[in-house]
Parts: C-alpha cells; sequence; structure tokens
C-alpha cells in the first residue's frame, strides 16, 4: 500500500463522517461533533493549524550532520520517533464505525509498535470501549498508555486498578474531555478538576501520571507541583470550545517554565513530521497524533498506521538534516523563525 491508496480507501469507509480532505484543517467538518471535525465554528481547530503554519524552519547546509537520530526515552521506553498515536475512542459514533473499537484499538497499537513508538487508548461513555484499549496495551505487552476522561474520582480510581492489572507504561487523564459533547449525549457525568482531585488520583497509583488538556503556563506549573509526570500541551483537537489559541501559540511559554521539570507532549494540527519539528522546537518533547493516524487505520489498518506514522518519521528525519539537528534534544528555538 501507498499514502494514496490509504486516504481513498478511508475516504470510501468514511464516507458521512470524515471527506480525508487534501488538507486537514477543519474547514469543511466545522461543528461535526460528535464526528471528526471542531466545536461550533471550529476556529480553535483552525487555530492549531494556523498557529503551526506561522512557524518556518531556517534552512542550514553547512555542517556534519548526516544521519540524525530520530529516537527518544518516554518514560523508560525507547522510540524510534518522538510521535505517539494518540487516545481516540468511539469509532463508531465519530468515524461511522467501518471499524469496530476492537478493530481500531488493535490496529493503531500493532501498527504503531510496528513503527517503532507507541499508542495511546482512550475512553468514552461506552465502558466497553475503555476496555477494548485495555485489551490492545495487554497485546503488545503493556506498551502503550490507556487515558481516562474526567469522570467523578471513584470512578476514575475504579479505571486506574484496571489499567494497573495490565502493567501499561503510564496512565493519565484528559481533563480537556470535560464537557465532550459526546460523553453529555450517553448521560456520563465528566467535568473540571480540582487541584486536590488531581492529586488524589496521582497518589493512587505508582504509574507515571499524564494530564491532557492543558493550556496555560499556570496550570502547567501546577501539574509539576502536584506530581504528574507528564502534561499534554492541547486543546482536544478544537473539539470542546471554540476560538481557543492553538496549542503551538501557548507551549512555547509553557515550555519556558516547566521545561526539565516535566515531560512536555503535545498534540493539536500535526499532519506532518515537519509540523512534529516545529512542535519540538517549541518545547515538546515529543508529540501526539491524531486525525492522521485514524485516517491511516480505517485505510489500511495496521499497516496504514505504520506507514503514517513512518512517512512523518521521514519527514522529520530530512528537517533535521536540513537544519543541522543531529538529535531530538538538539532541535530548539534556534531552529525556526517565528
Amino acid at each position: 500500500m501507498d499514502i494514496d491508496e490509504i486516504r481513498k480507501e478511508a475516504r470510501n469507509k468514511m464516507k458521512g463522517y470524515c471527506r480525508v480532505c487534501p488538507v486537514c484543517n477543519g474547514v469543511a467538518c466545522a461543528g461535526e461533533v460528535p464526528g471528526m471535525g471542531g466545536s461550533l465554528t471550529a476556529q480553535s481547530f483552525k487555530n492549531n493549524i494556523e498557529e503551526l503554519k506561522k512557524i518556518k524552519l531556517v534552512l542550514k547546509t553547512i555542517h556534519n550532520t548526516k544521519k540524525p537520530d530520530t529516537s527518544i526515552e518516554l518514560f523508560g521506553q525507547k522510540l524510534s520517533m518522538p510521535i505517539i498515536s494518540a487516545p481516540i475512542t468511539g469509532s463508531s459514533f465519530n468515524m461511522g464505525g467501518a471499524l469496530t473499537e476492537a478493530e481500531y484499538v488493535d490496529a493503531v497499537m500493532k501498527g504503531s509498535i510496528e513503527a517503532g513508538t507507541i499508542a495511546m487508548t482512550g475512553d468514552t461513555a461506552d465502558a466497553s470501549m475503555y476496555q477494548d484499549g485495555l485489551k490492545g496495551i495487554e497485546s503488545v505487552n503493556g506498551k502503550g498508555i490507556p487515558i481516562i476522561k474526567p469522570r467523578e474520582n471513584k470512578a476514575i480510581l475504579e479505571k486506574i486498578k484496571m489499567a494497573e492489572a495490565i502493567n501499561p507504561l503510564a496512565i493519565g487523564v484528559d481533563i480537556d474531555g470535560a464537557g465532550l459533547v459526546t460523553m453529555a449525549l450517553k448521560g456520563q457525568p465528566v467535568g473540571p478538576k480540582a487541584k486536590n482531585e488531581l492529586k488524589e488520583l496521582i497518589n493512587s497509583t505508582n504509574l507515571p501520571f499524564i494530564l491532557k488538556g492543558i493550556m496555560t503556563v499556570e496550570e502547567a506549573k501546577m501539574a509539576v507541583e502536584i506530581g504528574a509526570k507528564s502534561i499534554v500541551v492541547s486543546n482536544h483537537g478544537g473539539r470542546i470550545l471554540d476560538h481557543i489559541n492553538g496549542v503551538a501559540k501557548g507551549l512555547p511559554d509553557i515550555a519556558k517554565a516547566v521545561k526539565g521539570k516535566i515531560t512536555i507532549l503535545a498534540d493539536g494540527g500535526i499532519r506532518s513530521g515537519i509540523d512534529v519539528f516545529k512542535m519540538i522546537a517549541l518545547g515538546a518533547d515529543a508529540i501526539l497524533i491524531g486525525r492522521p493516524i485514524i485516517i491511516g487505520a480505517y485505510g489500511g489498518y495496521e499497516e496504514g498506521v505504520k506507514l503514517t506514522l513512518e512517512k512523518m518519521q521521514k519527514e522529520l528525519l530530512q528537517a533535521m538534516i536540513l537544519t543541522g539537528n543531529s538529535d531530538i534534544l538538539s532541535i530548539d528555538y534556534k531552529s525556526i523563525n517565528i
């Protein structure tokens, strides 16, 4: 298979849910939540794309960087690239259901591992989908990360215990899932989390804890204070609140405040290895990929996911060669113009 074939097949399988546009920018699918779009006018989705587009790379060709190393270490696991498949659930109501939730998870977990990286799994109103995610992580010997919706703490604690039984690399809560339409439609209570509630969750487990959905310096510092091991700078793909800043706009200030104190992940609008490079230069330690992974899974199952990730890795490698960066840690502000 090649990427064009994968996209064509995904377009057929996701008809009515995702158009697999030439440029995935949130314009055609604005307001389609549930679905693949962004909230209301989708301006938050669009902002993710537009803020990244403003950033330019600095071309350098007089140097000795001929074979850059794209690998990183995350939660004790060596990855071939700083790219992770994002936690996504709801195949039946967001993507059209051509793949069952179990099939989607299987494709993403195995395709990610084959590409030398890992995947996260998600949570939604249907309890079986979280369990499908755990089974998928178990099938790759725990090399995955379950992310739980911001339910009441009692429910989250139960889900943490379920995850501990398969010994994943880490665990987390996507606090940016507060107010999700798809959860509300199913009568599942989710909402913001107080500082003491998050501390209770973090202290309940020995697994590294991730807080996904941080968009301010204040909350990034709070995550460090309460003992989280990682944050994801994210506006939930623009799916929760209209007119939020793009992730690329807020990431530099957050990185300046907490870089080195906590692992910084980021997602939102990342469509290529060039975008990955930009996010790393802005301060992320690694990034999460969402919509391109969905298209890969629907268009080519695990091979589609693998090829999608490998394409991004090759684009990242080329960018590193042409900016003079020998490894991921060397990529910084000097490699971009804002």
